[in-house]
């Protein structure tokens, strides 16, 4: 039930109303709430919490928040303790709050089986962001599309009956078993119980194939009824893949409740045009956004925060997640996120905030192995400058609660440079104001490749200097605005955050460098003001300070007096210095932290702050707190402070950076040929017979042929092989030739031996800009053969790569991989099969870790395996033919604990050469390389799985297909970064640990 404001204030007057709905265990709606204080930083609390929303905004505990989220996935990160230091990065820039998809195929290795410890530790990961003081939602499909193999589906799901992504029953039971192992997790950490701070949950993603179907309803009302019987009582919602009202509130079954379901959509609009309106200023209604549920808030649950590139770089022309990111850097977000939040959008996802990388077996077939995305967490846990708006925006929405409810204003005229005005100037102008406190926002938006100032009337006050919007480039600004006793007139600056630290109230208003400001800050007399760092000049006229400056660095002006006994100290500051001011919430009152790189946490106790962070270079520290401090530690070391006249504390001496880091050379290298499987006396007793004769398939199980299909037989992902015997087709003699047909995601990879001896080989082709999305490719290969009389043996090793998405609902997934037929020309000789893929799942690594190689079932890519008797070779290497061969190595590190290191493995060859490698890092399978194909050539090695103090192993396996020299050529370990401070790692699996494989 939600009640009209008119009702409301009948009752209530100014007092926010929650009611408690059935069976919610905390979870309700608000018929209004006022605008107040956001509500603290969440955690796992123990204490019952209320989670709720209404036309505006979310409600926690009755207290409005936008929240600000950045996608994150742990399975994209097989380090724990690294989760820590994401989740923590994020919190400091800005973000309150995370996305996470659950994806079914990393934790499910066959049905009924169900796997959360090590690196599939759920539980771990929610407890760190409660810990971190990050809300979560959280989004475990069943489908999640996410460019993951099947879009999370699991490999055995494939070849099961019925249609998946609809009601039928089968599907059905397999979503509930994979529901009921994840809500028992999920229940553990919702915030209205005070375990964790999950505070909405998603149905399903992107379903939009069955909308007006019996099945497709039917499915919606099933998952819902099932996530509620789990105890999952926080606001669900789901996301529409555009804006097409689709799975609003009220066109599927909620089982009679109402008001706990919200409208979500995504948006992935090009950098290349406009910013879209999707809310108030919009075309309105079901294709308008968030106005296909006007009395939900606006949910914009995938957001761009970059996007994916496809084997071949085609997307960007070759140059990689650098052109993403350049593409959509920090001027991209402002013009984008700031159309958005004008548009009433108060749940923000950027997708991705920290994209990882799809390591093993992991990746659906349209992309390569990072999933760097350009996001502004790079795949290696570096902040990027796309960071910098993010953390601007995140302290903005954070410190200035009038931005939970906002509604559209009067137009305003804007003129700029030249005497235009409005659109012709190439200004788009969004007026909104807070209902509550009259505060005034004004987002201008510059949509022409040159610089604009715009003469802007804020709320009915002229700002007498121009406002700078860069090209392609937005601002806020903002009148009206609380800022703790004092209130902002207006300024040309945007606002980042005001906090009282003390006796005193501190404002920072951000902007490029080199701009000149003005701020107008009311006071009833004449202040106090002096400029103690910058330069500034400052003026009291009609009942305002104004203070000139142009952003340089760090100005301080620090006024006194005014009216007003508090002391208010105003901070304006460049982009490259705003994103060294760091707030942190404590239960003694926020801490202004300035100086270093990050800010990881903070703590008062008695009378002292510690403080933990990060730095690259020197930097200096200073800290504004609550009264009584006076001592500051730093990463546990104590530091000598001194008092200032900005009443912070400052370190007498600099932070010490980073010290140097030294990588080892890759050398000693240890080499063996693989694939006896193609030798015609292999023993293949030991696998299984190809015999079946129907498939759940939606391939076709050709005419006159046995399933060769690898899912059918329970084999999911990496290589696969085939050995084929037969003889000669009595008085019809030999046969001319053999035809191959065979189906594999992006850049699949067919070879083949008869009795021993190559017959060739075949690849599917780079794609381009029209097939960048295909994500099941087919083809027949056909090669000549000659033989004499007697039993022979065709060996067929395919690299299927991965399994296509299911984003249309189809049953793509279930698409056939491997081998699909096998014809002859020239004679007919009958065939019997056999097939063998990868082993049992690896108990620490999981099941998407290995394939079916001979060194993978053998173990060879483990740390613990004896390769003394390999040969010994060097790299480059040049070697011609074709099958796979093996190369190990093994080096040692020695960083420094208290430094963190990114470290990545680059490898570098002549393009022209045609073969693949699979990198294992002490056993784990860190991605694919294909060195004629690209873009990618530096693999980041997460700590943990990367031992930087102690002995790590590295081995390749290399496919090449004999057209051309084979490498590897050049082999390094490359330094992607590196930062004094970082979080405490820890060993994801013993180096000594080596498992048993199958033949």
């Amino acid at each position: 039930m939600v009640w009209s404001r008119r009702t409301f204030s009948a009752l209530a007057g100014t007092t926010a109303l929650g009611l408690t709905l059935s069976g919610s265990g905390g979870a309700f709606a608000h018929a209004s709430a006022p605008t107040g204080p956001a509500p603290d930083p969440p955690g796992a609390d123990g204490t019952r919490h209320t989670v709720g929303f209404d036309k505006y905004s979310m409600l926690v505990d009755g207290s409005r928040v936008v929240l600000w989220s950045g996608e994150v996935h742990p399975f994209r990160l097989p380090s724990p303790s690294l989760w820590r230091d994401v989740l923590e990065k994020l919190r400091a820039h800005g973000y309150n709050t995370i996305s996470v998809y659950v994806s079914w195929n990393y934790h499910s290795p066959a049905p009924g089986r169900y796997d959360f410890t090590g690196v599939r530790d759920l539980d771990l990961f929610l407890r760190t962001a409660a810990e971190t003081g990050l809300y979560v939602i959280l989004r475990p499909g069943p489908y999640i599309n996410a460019e993951v193999d099947a879009g999370g589906f699991p490999g055995w799901l494939t070849a099961t009956r019925g249609t998946a992504r609809t009601s039928d029953p089968t599907y059905l039971s397999y979503v509930d078993e994979w529901l009921t192992a994840v809500n028992r997790i999920a229940v553990r950490h919702l915030y209205t119980h005070g375990g964790g701070t999950i505070v909405l949950y998603q149905l399903e993603n992107e379903y939009a194939n069955n909308v007006t179907s019996p099945r497709g309803r039917d499915y919606m009302a099933h998952l819902y009824a099932k996530v509620r019987a789990d105890g999952i009582d926080v606001p669900l919602f789901h996301n529409d893949k555009g804006r097409n009202g689709y799975w609003a509130p009220g066109t599927f079954d909620t089982g009679g409740e109402s008001g706990r379901y919200l409208y979500g959509f995504d948006g992935y609009p090009s950098p290349l045009a406009p910013p879209p309106d999707w809310g108030y200023y919009g075309v309105g209604g079901t294709k308008g956004g968030s106005t296909a549920s006007p009395e939900t808030p606006g949910l914009l649950a995938e957001f761009g925060g970059g996007w994916f590139d496809p084997w071949g770089g085609v997307e960007f022309d070759g140059k990689g997640y650098a052109e993403s990111a350049r593409t959509r850097d920090a001027a991209y977000e402002r013009r984008f996120y700031l159309t958005n939040l004008a548009n009433g959008i108060k749940v923000h996802n950027v997708y991705m905030t920290f994209g990882g990388t799809s390591w093993g077996w992991l990746p659906a077939p349209v992309v390569y192995t990072s999933y760097d995305y350009g996001a502004a967490l790079d795949e290696a846990r570096r902040p990027t400058p796309k960071l910098v708006p993010m953390h601007q925006l995140g302290q903005l929405l954070h410190s200035v609660p009038d931005l939970a409810k906002l509604d559209r204003a009067a137009d305003i005229q804007v003129g700029a440079k030249g005497g235009a005005s409005g659109e012709a100037a190439g200004i788009t102008a969004y007026h909104l104001v807070n209902p509550d406190t009259e505060a005034h926002f004004h987002i201008l938006r510059n949509d022409r490749a040159d610089d604009v100032l715009a003469a802007v009337p804020l709320a009915g006050v002229d700002v007498p200097l121009p406002v700078p919007v860069p090209a392609l480039d937005a601002r806020l600004l903002a009148t009206g605005l609380p800022l703790g006793r004092r209130t902002l007139r207006y300024s040309s600056a945007q606002p980042m955050l005001w906090l009282t630290a003390g006796r005193q109230d501190i404002a920072v208003f951000t902007g490029r460098k080199g701009e000149a400001t003005r701020t107008a800050v009311e006071c009833a007399s004449k202040p106090t003001v002096t400029v103690l760092e910058g330069k500034a000049d400052h003026a009291y006229t009609s009942g305002a300070l104004r203070v000139d400056a142009e952003l340089d660095g760090l100005t301080r002006v620090l006024v006194e007096g005014g009216g007003t006994d508090a002391p208010f100290l105003l901070l304006l500051a460049d982009d490259e210095t705003s994103v060294r001011l760091w707030r942190h919430d404590t239960p003694s009152g926020p801490v202004l932290a300035y100086g270093p790189a990050l800010l990881r946490t903070a703590a008062l106790r008695d009378t002292t702050v510690h403080l933990t962070g990060d730095t690259v270079e020197a930097a200096d520290l200073e800290v504004w707190g609550p009264r009584g401090m006076s001592e500051v530690v730093w990463n546990q070391g104590r530091l000598k402070a001194r008092a200032t006249t900005s009443g912070s504390l400052r370190a007498e001496r600099r932070l010490p950076g980073v010290a140097a880091v030294h990588l080892p050379a890759l050398d000693n290298w240890r080499f063996h040929t693989e694939n006896p499987e193609s030798d015609a006396g292999f023993d293949d007793s030991a696998w299984k017979v190809a015999d079946r004769t129907s498939s759940y398939s939606t391939t076709p199980v050709p005419a006159g042929q046995p399933v060769l299909f690898a899912d059918d037989y329970g084999f999911h992902y990496g290589d696969v092989w085939y050995r084929g015997r037969f003889e000669e087709a009595g008085d019809a003699g030999a046969a001319e030739s053999v035809s191959l047909s065979y189906v594999t995601g992006t850049q699949g990879l067919l070879m083949a031996w008869l009795d021993g001896k190559p017959l060739g080989a075949h690849r599917m082709p780079v794609p381009d800009k029209s097939t960048v999305r295909k994500g099941t490719w087919s083809a027949t290969a056909t090669f000549p053969v000659r033989y004499a009389s007697g039993p022979h043996v065709l060996s067929v090793l395919v690299r299927r790569m991965q399994h296509d998405m299911d984003g249309a609902a189809k049953d793509t997934h279930k698409a056939a991989r491997g081998l699909t037929a096998v014809t002859f020309a020239g004679a007919s000789p009958a065939v019997t099969w056999r097939i063998q893929g990868e082993a049992a799942p690896d108990p620490v690594r999981g099941p998407l870790n290995h394939g079916g190689l001979y060194g993978e079932r053998q173990g060879w890519h483990l740390p613990g395996f004896a390769d003394g008797g390999w040969k010994a070779v060097d790299f480059p290497r040049a070697a011609r033919g074709q099958g796979v061969a093996w190369y190990r190595t093994g080096f040692r590190l020695a960083i420094d604990p208290g430094v963190d290191a990114s470290i990545g493995l680059t490898l570098t060859d002549d393009p022209a050469r045609a073969y693949r490698v699979q990198i294992f890092l002490n056993g784990w399978n860190m991605g694919q390389y294909i060195n004629d194909v690209g873009p990618q050539h530096t693999f980041v090695l997460p700590g943990g799985v990367l031992r930087t103090r102690g002995a790590n192993t590295l081995a390749l396996a290399v496919l090449s297909d004999g057209t051309t020299p084979a490498g590897p050529g050049e082999v390094r370990l490359t330094l992607m970064g590196s930062a004094a401070g970082g979080v405490p790692v820890t060993p994801v699996d013993s180096p000594g640990r080596a498992h048993a494989r199958a033949s």
